[in-house]
């Protein structure tokens, strides 16, 4: 699944969901919001398993027992009917289902379902009636008790239930959108990881209680129905001539939750892959145009994936659907994915560059879990990591196979590999693998660990087991466990047999405890030798790890030189607290690297003498675009952490004058918004804005307004990120143009490009008055296309005054902004401005029992506390913050809360200790030469 998380640390999610804005690098909140990349789902409690953390607010647990084996499925034959108008459901479930043990009960999952009828059909015996139906609501758990006992042996189960169509985007549920003619209507549809199957219908709810699947759907004739497979047979009813019966072919053995369904009114585009698979993209009625990008993207995916794991495709069909109301990114029910509406669709004149490449990342990621967790699925919750953490890699192997031109893997390492270890830095983090026990702690993994953690520990191990025996562990793999379930260490067992390498032993240190190291180098010459002194210990954002039960891990260490920086020249195994290293043949004038690539997941600080040596290759950019900025990003996260002074890493940033590369600009850009964020508590809020005008006012002029000949995607990708950060700072030149552009865009005499309006609109936004404020959202009460909507809704927060500020907080709860985006509207709101993040947190609190109702145990209201919350620097706001959630309990934020509460303690020293500093640095860069 794909959550929507972002980037500085932050946030899931879920494999994302917003896409990745080159504007809203510049706001370190909604950083946050950018990616999370795929999945869907939830956020977060506390795992015993975490050190160092905070407990005294940590609930017992509830022992959790999983579903006996006794009876179990063979087949379920489905058949529901749904009623778009009052927002119910029927359902007929008829089971074919093996007796293990001879019972007189048989113990389903059920939530919010009742049963009407139950009975049971041993094979060539007599019905059976259930006796008793005793819900066990907590447990999501219902017992039908028999008269007798069932004899060991096949049979049927035959229950009748009703259920609601519910609003919470969770399980079957009902989804709004408007006609092209402005009509409300409802569609039902599906969300069912990572335990919701049960909200549809009753079911052994549990990954490694796999079986067919034959569904038939009741639906009105004039709408689409879908599920996972073909459909093979459709009907009128018999009993109401407006209805048609939908039957579709039996499933391969499958998971419950990877099981769909939707009746709504779509059209769609379609196209077949090499290997001769039907693949349709299903949009919106009237925009079947705008599923032609992800199509394109799904064609040549999946003969991709199909060579690289040397597994065909089982279906024979899959299906992309947009959906209006999602919670998550999207979701790989296999055969059916589902995508939020800007997951997916892509306007070929009104869709900026960043969307395309966020739909084609999200296509690549679930695509890949029709083989890496529905072929071969997760035995257990636990091992969930796996499923995210593979595929939110191997997404952007797929992209950068299909869009070479993306640069996509630089893009990794600001998207996943940073924020991952921005997380892991804190004491509230978790390992990669946690045990999971009862099913509302999986909610509580759905976070940038599983996903961005996961995928950049897989990114270091297939570099350290070179592609080609990665290629061939994974199709042993998926061969030896199709159609079944598997555990973590079973793939560290193929893996291992491919390649000859300890990759248990190697790989056991970075998933099962939290955290990762730093790696400390300094060197000495000797002759024609270089002799490198490296030793690890745990990295944490408030400083070293000095303990004396400091863990350590097994750390592969890639070394390059000056000589030729793209080529490792050794590679070692650190399997220790420190060791020595020589390199032959370095001459005294070749500087050297740790971690070319920026593939090894661990933060670097070199001695002043080996820094100093390296700062040339930023300026001459003699060092790679990926290496120049890894080397940014970990000198920024030391001076948070206390270890150097900020006002170091203010110097480097200004060696980035020449820099060329998107990716680059977009982390500094990152760095410098979580900077202006934390120095929006001083009195010297200008002088920060004043350093990022004169760092970014080359790059603009250079750039300028319009797209030149022979420019691509990332030119794209930086023009709106440069002139975003500008006109946000207050360059009065960019300003002055944002505004002439957009009164254009208005009045209809220029319309502006797609990639050009969120740093237009965020510029007037944040210099703009009431007619301003009232102009945009006119806009978006106007825009047909979700992507504008969301577009507008994102950069709303940036107008300053306080009275406006809360004209868009009351906007983010009508009915105008859909369910799962008013969270980017409130957190857009406290990551602009002091007085937007002190507003925005008195609004969540005003409203919390709507919002925790509207959300519940979803990830997206980890997400809200998160990006309302994180910006926060005073010591005294992190114990009301805390005091707040113990008297209104969100279970699923609770790991959540208590980062946000570290990450503000964490944001309070860092200014005690270093605003002076900085103050007289910005000062003295200002005042005029002697």
């Amino acid at each position: 699944m794909l959550l929507v998380l972002g980037r500085r640390v932050l946030l899931s999610f879920v494999k994302r969901v917003i896409p990745q804005d080159p504007v809203l690098l510049s706001n370190p909140i909604l950083q946050d919001f950018r990616t999370i990349k795929f999945r869907v789902i939830h956020s977060s409690t506390v795992f015993a398993s975490a050190t160092r953390q905070n407990t005294d607010t940590m609930p017992e647990r509830r022992p959790f027992v999983r579903l006996p084996t006794d009876v179990y499925p063979v087949n379920y034959g489905l058949c529901l009917k749904p009623d778009l108008i009052d927002f119910t459901f029927e359902g007929k479930l008829e089971a074919i289902v093996k007796v293990n043990l001879a019972t007189n009960q048989i113990v389903m999952n059920c939530a919010d379902i009742d049963i009407i009828t139950a009975s049971f059909v041993p094979e060539g015996g007599e019905e059976i009636n259930a006796t008793g139906f005793n819900y066990q609501n907590e447990d999501e758990k219902v017992t039908l008790s028999f008269p007798s006992a069932l004899q060991k042996g096949s049979g049927t189960l035959k229950i009748d239930f009703v259920g609601e169509l519910n609003d919470k985007m969770k399980g079957f549920y009902r989804s709004k959108y408007a006609t092209p003619t402005g009509e409300i209507r409802y569609a039902a549809v599906t969300q069912f990881e990572a335990t919701d199957a049960r909200r549809a219908f009753p079911c052994w709810d549990e990954p490694a209680i796999k079986a067919t699947f034959d569904i038939s759907l009741i639906v009105p004739k004039d709408r689409v129905a879908l599920s996972n497979m073909n459909v093979i047979d459709r009907k009128p009813h018999p009993e109401d001539d407006s209805l048609l019966e939908v039957k579709f072919a039996t499933t391969p053995i499958m998971s419950t939750y990877l099981v769909a369904f939707v009746i709504g009114e779509y059209d769609f585009v379609e196209g077949q892959s090499s290997d001769g698979v039907t693949v349709r993209v299903y949009t919106p009625t009237g925009k079947a145009e705008q599923g032609k990008f992800a199509l394109e993207v799904a064609v040549k995916t999946l003969p991709f994936y199909n060579e690289y794991f040397n597994v065909p495709y089982p279906l024979p069909k899959i299906d992309l659907i947009a959906i209006a109301d999602f919670a998550a990114g999207a979701m790989e029910n296999w055969g059916l994915v589902t995508y939020r509406e800007t997951a997916l669709l892509i306007d070929p004149k009104n869709s900026c560059s960043s969307s395309r490449q966020w739909v084609a990342l999200v296509v690549g990621h679930e695509l890949a879990h029709q083989w890496f967790g529905n072929l071969v699925t997760m035995e257990w919750w636990t091992h969930l990591w796996l499923n995210e953490g593979f595929a939110s890699w191997i997404e952007y192997l797929c992209v950068d196979h299909c869009f070479p031109d993306y640069d996509i893997w630089t893009q990794f390492v600001s998207a996943d590999y940073t924020r991952a270890l921005d997380l892991d830095a804190l004491d509230n983090s978790h390992p990669i693998e946690v045990n999971v026990g009862h099913p509302s702690e999986v909610d509580e993994i759905f976070d940038a660990i599983s996903y961005s953690k996961g995928a950049s520990v897989i990114r270091m191990l297939h570099n350290y087991i070179g592609d080609k025996d990665f290629r061939k562990g994974m199709h042993s793999y998926l061969l030896k466990f199709q159609h079944k379930n598997a555990a973590t260490e079973d793939l560290w067992d193929c893996l291992e047999q491919a390649s000859g390498k300890p990759i248990a032993l190697v790989m056991s240190s970075w998933t099962k405890q939290m955290g990762f190291p730093i790696i400390v180098v300094d060197q000495e010459q000797q002759g024609d030798d270089r002799i490198l002194k490296i030793s690890q210990k745990k990295f944490c954002a408030s400083g070293p790890h000095n303990g004396e039960d400091c863990p350590n891990w097994m750390v592969p260490i890639s070394i390059c030189t000056g000589e030729d920086p793209g080529c490792t020249k050794l590679k070692v195994l650190l399997d220790s607290p420190e060791t020595t290293i020589t390199i032959n043949n370095v001459s005294p004038d070749q500087w050297v690297k740790i971690n070319p690539g920026t593939v090894g997941f661990y933060r670097i600080q070199y001695s002043s003498g080996m820094l100093e040596s390296l700062l040339p290759g930023i300026r001459d950019l003699t060092l790679l675009p990926v290496d120049r900025l890894g080397l940014q990003n970990d000198l920024f996260s030391l001076s948070r952490a206390g270890m150097i002074s900020t006002v170091e890493v203010l110097k480097l940033m200004e060696a980035f004058v020449n820099e060329p590369n998107y990716t680059v600009w977009s982390d500094l850009s990152c760095n410098l918004g979580v900077l202006s964020s934390l120095l929006s508590h001083t009195d010297f809020h200008e002088e920060i804005q004043e350093f990022i005008r004169d760092l970014f006012t080359p790059i603009g002029l250079k750039l300028g307004w319009e797209c030149k000949q022979g420019e691509g995607h990332l030119d794209a990708l930086l023009r709106g990120l440069v002139l975003g950060k500008l006109g946000k700072a207050g360059h009065k030149p960019t300003l002055e143009e944002a505004r002439r552009r957009f009164k254009d865009h208005v009045e209809g005499k220029q319309i502006l490009s797609a990639d050009l309006r969120s740093p237009v609109y965020l510029t007037v936004l944040k210099h703009g008055d009431s007619a301003t404020l009232d102009t945009m959202l006119k806009l978006h009460k106007q825009a047909d296309m979700q992507e504008e909507k969301n577009r507008i809704e994102r950069v709303l927060g940036a107008i300053s005054a306080p009275d406006l500020i809360q004209k868009v907080l009351t906007f983010a709860l009508s009915e105008d902004v859909r369910p799962q985006d008013t969270v980017s509207v409130i957190g857009g709101v406290a990551g602009s401005s002091k007085h937007g993040r002190k507003a925005a947190w008195k609004f969540v609190k005003d409203n919390w029992e709507e919002l925790h109702n509207r959300y519940q145990g979803g990830f997206l209201i980890s997400r809200l506390i998160k990006l309302s919350v994180d910006g926060f620097a005073i010591d005294k706001m992190a114990a009301e913050v805390k005091s707040f959630f113990e008297s209104h309990h969100a279970p699923a934020a609770e790991r959540t809360v208590q980062q946000c509460c570290e990450n503000i303690l964490l944001n309070a020293a860092w200014l005690k200790r270093d605003a002076d500093d900085i103050h007289q640095y910005l000062l003295k860069r200002k005042a005029p030469p002697v």
